[in-house]
């Protein structure tokens, strides 16, 4: 996403500087955020991540966290598809419930980036949901989708959660069989044979939005900047068609709405990850 936004911004010419990408996978995003946050107040360094953060901030995983940086906006929205290979014994998101409850180490998970995260939530919710111990579930962490993707498909892993568009190209080359998604309803397209988890009996809806922000201590009128730049970005036909190839929702929210919708989804999350037993109950 970051590339497209690189591409986008020098051919529209947003910027007469270079505008550059630094990878700073790790830790369920806290070597991005830590290496963000040594540029603090500074307007030329953003950083892009989604609702995972409020989980890492749950779980008590080491900062900075969601609340040590400064919002931008929220760009879009994606569900989380769950997919086995094409030849795995697993035939349904409702056979793999079956199977874990019979034995929850029956089968292994890929989860990119964390446990506790976003997708990680996207089948443990639906897990829970069927009466499955998660805390005996096996589980593997990767430090991207990508890498997760790659494990499964070299037969390391079982079963990977990951955002829906991500699986696109493996369902088109029939390497991946996506078992079970975590909307509310039947996506479109590719995906409008694969039912919910709702449909196979886990009442589980997990939704990723992704957002930008700056570091800490970025001014007003630098986020304000920012939060411009952003809003013309998501109306070119160059971002409009890459959410067709991701299946994502279109949510744009500038820095006030995403600050108060944030401190409002961090209670969900944190009341969904207690629940899981993933995150302590508050004192």
């Amino acid at each position: 996403m970051a590339r497209l936004m690189q591409r986008v911004f020098q051919e529209h010419r947003y910027f007469e500087t270079p505008f550059t990408v630094n990878n700073r996978p790790g830790g369920g995003g806290t070597i991005g955020r830590t290496y963000l946050n040594q540029f603090g107040g500074n307007g030329h360094y953003v950083y892009t991540s989604d609702r995972g953060m409020l989980a890492s901030h749950a779980t008590g995983r080491p900062g900075p966290h969601y609340t040590d940086l400064t919002p931008i906006a929220i760009l879009f929205g994606e569900y989380i598809g769950i997919a086995v290979k094409a030849d795995s014994p697993i035939k349904s998101g409702r056979d793999l419930i079956e199977r874990l409850q019979k034995n929850p180490s029956a089968h292994s998970f890929g989860i990119a980036t964390s446990i506790g995260n976003i997708n990680h939530q996207g089948v443990a919710g639906a897990l829970k949901t069927a009466g499955v111990d998660i805390r005996k579930t096996r589980n593997a962490i990767f430090d991207s989708g990508a890498l997760a993707i790659t494990a499964l498909l070299g037969g390391h892993v079982d079963v990977v959660p990951v955002s829906v568009g991500l699986w696109v190209p493996h369902v088109k080359t029939g390497a991946v069989r996506v078992i079970a998604v975590s909307s509310p309803e039947r996506l479109p397209d590719i995906f409008a044979n694969t039912p919910t988890w709702r449909e196979q009996g886990a009442n589980t809806v997990v939704f990723n939005w992704r957002a930008m922000f700056g570091g800490k201590g970025m001014g007003a009128a630098q986020a304000a900047y920012w939060e411009n730049i952003f809003k013309r970005f998501v109306e070119t036909p160059e971002w409009k068609s890459e959410l067709v190839l991701r299946n994502g929702v279109a949510k744009f929210m500038g820095a006030a709405a995403m600050k108060k919708y944030m401190e409002e989804d961090y209670a969900e999350v944190r009341a969904f990850l207690v629940e899981l037993d993933l995150a302590k109950k508050a004192p």
